[in-house]
């Protein structure tokens, strides 16, 4: 039994997900490790920020999980990949589990990061930055 990580996911999570990664591949050979340990190094990676080799020992081999991230990060048909999706899902269903809907009804844009464009007809004066727009 391995440490647990404030960015591992409960096997309960995983199971929402874990036909959708196991079926990313065809597997000819019997695995050496889980893939619950697979996703969690790389959730571990995505939110520490560290290299591959560092990755803790007791994770699976950096090999097999970078061998994993790459193979679920590839863009399928639609142009997303498999991790993205999976991401979704999971996001999907704890929105579900508390009792609101799946998909995200609102959505903030910060209006330093995308530009209006100049033909806009209505400004307004943001008071805590002091700005006009």
């Amino acid at each position: 039994m391995r440490k647990r990580y404030p960015s591992d996911i409960t096997r309960e999570e995983f199971a929402v997900i874990e036909a959708d990664l196991a079926a990313a591949k065809k597997q000819t050979k019997p695995r050496n490790y889980e893939l619950y340990e697979v996703f969690c190094a790389v959730q571990y990676l995505v939110k520490e920020g560290s290299s591959w080799r560092a990755l803790p020992h007791d994770f699976p081999k950096w090999e097999d999980v970078y061998y994993h991230f790459r193979l679920w990060s590839e863009p399928g048909e639609d142009g997303e990949s498999l991790l993205d999706k999976v991401l979704r899902k999971l996001v999907g269903a704890e929105r579900e589990k508390n009792g609101r809907d799946a998909q995200t009804t609102m959505l903030i844009v910060d209006s330093r990061s995308v530009k209006n464009a100049d033909t806009a007809e209505e400004k307004g004066y943001d008071a805590g930055k002091k700005l006009p727009g």
